[in-house]
């Protein structure tokens, strides 16, 4: 089989697992502020079939695959109850939790990268852990925009007044012209993120 489609299925697996993780976390982060419901609807599971959003877990990812753009997409959002959540902060810890599983395991893969660097240089591994690291990076960074319902705009109410209450509810809730300007910007603007997301990628594996 050509390398190229071997390393467009693999990543197209990558994506799915990684979106998977990221999703889950956000339930994990849940539960550990007081919301439940991420568990009681049967979502802190890594089982993909639970998470699986069509377009952003499967159609995006394999047509991004398959052209050679930089793997990225979303899984179906884990689903809590902010008004369980006790710490008056908790929707934005909740939020970052996903992008900082991604960036966790880039690290760990970076690390795993170096360390085969030294004694299977030779190998495949070394491209696939590469690959794992473009994709997890790439998540947290594009995860991080701040444009609602994307984890970012969540993050950003750390920074915003508690007065300024009508864009809090903007970033916290969205509207469909939150959703409007995020898929403008995914068809036109995601070159915009993309220096960052190769510029911390070259730092990881050093090259």
């Amino acid at each position: 089989m050509d390398g190229n489609i071997i390393l467009s299925i693999f990543s197209f697996v990558v994506i799915i697992f990684s979106v998977v993780a990221h999703e889950v976390s956000h339930g994990y982060m849940a539960e550990r502020l007081g919301d439940p419901t991420a568990r009681l609807m049967g979502r802190l599971t890594l089982n993909p079939i639970k998470h699986i959003d069509l377009v952003g877990s499967i159609l995006l990812p394999l047509f991004l695959s398959f052209t050679g753009g930089v793997v990225f997409g979303w899984a179906k959002p884990v689903p809590y109850n902010p008004q369980n959540i006790k710490n008056k902060n908790g929707s934005s810890f909740v939020a970052f939790a996903g992008p900082l599983t991604n960036l966790s395991i880039a690290l760990v893969f970076a690390l795993l990268y170096h360390f085969l660097g030294s004694f299977a240089s030779n190998s495949l591994a070394p491209i696939l852990f590469a690959q794992i690291i473009l994709i997890n990076v790439s998540l947290a960074i594009f995860n991080l925009v701040p444009i609602p319902p994307l984890d970012g705009a969540k993050v950003l109410m750390l920074f915003v007044p508690y007065e300024a209450r009508q864009f809090r509810n903007f970033l916290e809730q969205g509207s469909q012209l939150g959703f409007i300007v995020l898929l403008v910007f995914i068809f036109f603007g995601f070159q915009l993120i993309s220096p960052i997301i190769f510029s911390f990628y070259t730092f990881l594996i050093g090259h």
